[in-house]
C-alpha cells in the first residue's frame, strides 16, 4: 500500500514551469482582484515584492535541498517534527477537497455564460461531481500521462492572459478605459482592497506543488531554482498587465466574480468579424484551464497526503499507490468522495454560483494558507539546526535574509486568514470560523487514527513470530 520504491522520472525543467503556472495562474481570481479597481495593480506590486518573492526563494531552497517525494510534508516534518508536518499536510489536502467543488462551479457557471444554456444550480452541481471524479481518475493514472493536463493548461492561461492584455489596450485606445488607470487610481482603497487581497494572496502560492513530486523531477537541485524564477516573472506580469485589461472593457463595480472572463472577452471582440466564435474558442480554453488548475492541485496535495500516510501520520487509505505508475489512490478516491459531499451540502444552502464559488473558495482557502506559515517556520528554524545540509541553492542574506523572508511570509499570510474570516464592512464570517475548526478537529482525529493503525503494523510482525 505504500508508495513504489523508485518513482518514474518524467518531470523535467519545461514541465515544472508549466506545472508551476498552471498551479499559480488562476482566472479565477483574476476577475475577484479586478474588482477592487485600478489600486489592484498596486496590490501585485506591493505583494509580489514582501510575499511573492521570499515564499519563491524559501520554495527554492527548500526544494533542492530536500528533494524528497511529498514536498512540503517532508519539510515540515524536518523543521517541526511529524505531527505538525500531517497537521499542515492534511490542511493542505483537504482544502483542494473544499476548492476543487468551487473551481467546478466557476466551471459550469462560464459553461452556462458561454455558451448561453440556463443551467439550474443541481445542473451545475451535477457537472462539477462529474469534473471531480475525472480529477481523480488522472491523478491514479500518474503523472507521465496527468502531467500533460497542467501543462496544456498552462499554455492556454497564457494564451488567454495575452489576449486579455492585448486587447484590454487596444480597447481602451479606441473606446476609453472604463476605469481610470492613473497615479490617483493606483492607491490603494483600504475598504474595498481588504475585502479581496486575500484572493490576491491566494493567487500568488503553488511554487512547492510540483516539489510533492520530488521523487519524480529529473535535475531537482538544477531545474527548481530555475522553475520558480520563470514561472514567478511570468505569473506576476500576466496577472498585472491583464488585470489593467480587464479593467479597461469594464467598470469595477460591474465585474462579476464568476462571469467576469466572458463578459470581458465579449467586450473586446463582439463587434470584430468572427467575434463570437473568437470568443468561444477562447472560452472553451478558459474552462480547460479551470478543469486542469484543480487537476494540477490535486495531483500535488494528493502526493503529499500520501507520504504522510505511508509514515503513519494519517490513515493508510491515503497511502495507497498505483504499483506500476505510482499514482496516490487512495488520496485520490478519498478526495473524489470529498468533493461530492462537499458539492451536494454546499448546494443546499447556496443561492447562485457567484454564491456557491464565493463560499467555498473563503472557507477553503483559510484553511490552505496555514501550511504555508508552518513551512514559513520550518525554513528558518532549518537554517538553525540543519545548517551542515549541503544547499544547492540559498536564500541570500545568510540567517538575517531568512528570518526576513520567514516573517513576511508568516504576517501576510496570518493577516490573509484574518480577512477571511473577518470582512470590513460585514464583521465576522461565522461560517468560515466554524468551518475552519470542523475540519481542523477532523484533521486530529484522522492523524490519530494513523498513529494507531502504524503502531499495529509495526506490532503485528512480532505477534506472527
Amino acid at each position: 500500500m505504500t508508495a513504489p520504491r523508485s518513482l518514474p522520472k518524467v518531470l523535467g525543467l519545461p514541465d515544472l514551469v508549466l506545472f508551476t503556472v498552471s498551479a499559480i495562474l488562476l482566472l479565477d481570481t483574476l476577475a475577484a482582484s479586478a474588482s477592487i479597481g485600478a489600486s489592484s495593480l498596486f496590490w501585485w506590486l506591493f505583494l509580489g515584492a514582501v510575499f511573492m518573492l521570499p515564499i519563491g526563494l524559501i520554495t527554492a531552497e527548500l526544494g533542492t535541498t530536500y528533494p524528497e517525494e511529498g514536498g512540503i510534508y517532508v519539510w515540515i516534518r524536518r523543521g517541526l517534527g511529524h505531527h505538525w508536518a500531517a497537521r499542515a499536510v492534511w490542511a493542505y489536502w483537504v482544502n483542494t477537497a473544499i476548492w476543487l467543488p468551487s473551481i467546478y462551479i466557476l466551471f459550469a457557471g462560464v459553461f452556462s455564460r458561454l455558451f448561453d444554456v440556463d443551467l439550474s444550480l443541481n445542473a451545475q452541481i451535477a457537472i462539477g461531481v462529474a469534473l471531480a471524479w475525472l480529477t481523480a481518475l488522472l491523478d491514479i493514472l500518474g503523472l507521465k500521462i496527468g502531467k500533460w493536463v497542467p501543462n496544456l493548461g498552462a499554455l492556454f492561461k497564457m494564451v488567454i492572459f495575452t489576449v486579455l492584455i492585448v486587447a484590454g489596450w487596444n480597447y481602451g485606445r479606441a473606446h476609453g478605459f472604463a476605469n481610470p488607470i492613473n497615479a490617483q487610481a493606483f492607491i490603494p482603497e483600504w475598504k474595498e482592497g481588504l475585502r479581496y487581497v486575500p484572493a490576491i494572496v491566494y493567487g500568488m502560492v503553488g511554487f512547492e506543488l510540483v516539489c510533492a513530486a520530488s521523487g519524480e523531477i529529473k535535475h531537482p537541485a538544477r531545474d527548481v531554482p530555475a522553475s520558480v524564477l520563470v514561472s514567478g516573472v511570468l505569473v506576476l506580469a500576466f496577472y498585472v498587465l491583464s488585470t489593467a485589461g480587464i479593467l479597461a472593457a469594464i467598470p469595477a463595480g460591474d465585474i462579476n466574480i464568476v462571469e467576469g472572463l466572458i463578459d470581458t472577452l465579449a467586450l473586446f471582440f463582439g463587434e470584430t468579424p468572427g467575434g463570437s466564435f473568437i470568443v468561444l474558442l477562447l472560452g472553451v480554453g478558459a474552462l480547460y484551464t479551470f478543469f486542469s488548475n484543480g487537476a494540477t492541485w490535486a495531483m500535488g496535495c494528493n502526493r503529499a497526503t500520501a507520504e504522510a500516510a505511508v509514515e503513519g501520520q494519517l490513515p493508510s487509505l491515503f497511502a495507497i499507490r498505483h504499483p506500476k505508475h505510482g499514482g496516490p489512490i487512495g488520496a485520490a478516491i478519498l478526495m473524489g468522495l470529498v468533493c461530492t459531499t462537499v458539492l451536494l451540502l454546499y448546494g443546499r444552502i447556496a443561492t447562485s454560483n457567484s454564491d456557491l464559488f464565493w463560499s467555498l473558495f473563503s472557507f477553503s482557502a483559510a484553511i490552505f494558507m496555514m501550511p504555508y506559515i508552518a513551512v514559513s517556520i520550518a525554513f528558518f528554524r532549518l537554517r538553525l539546526k540543519d545548517a551542515q545540509t549541503p544547499r544547492p541553492f540559498r536564500a541570500p542574506g545568510g540567517l538575517v535574509g531568512a528570518a526576513l523572508y520567514a516573517t513576511l511570509c508568516a504576517i501576510t499570510l496570518a493577516f490573509a486568514i484574518a480577512l477571511f474570516m473577518y470582512v470590513p464592512g460585514e464583521g465576522l464570517q461565522r461560517p468560515t470560523i466554524i468551518g475552519v475548526i470542523v475540519v481542523l478537529l477532523i484533521g486530529e482525529a484522522l492523524i490519530r487514527l494513523g498513529m494507531v493503525e502504524h503502531r499495529l503494523r509495526r506490532r503485528s510482525p512480532d505477534r506472527d513470530g
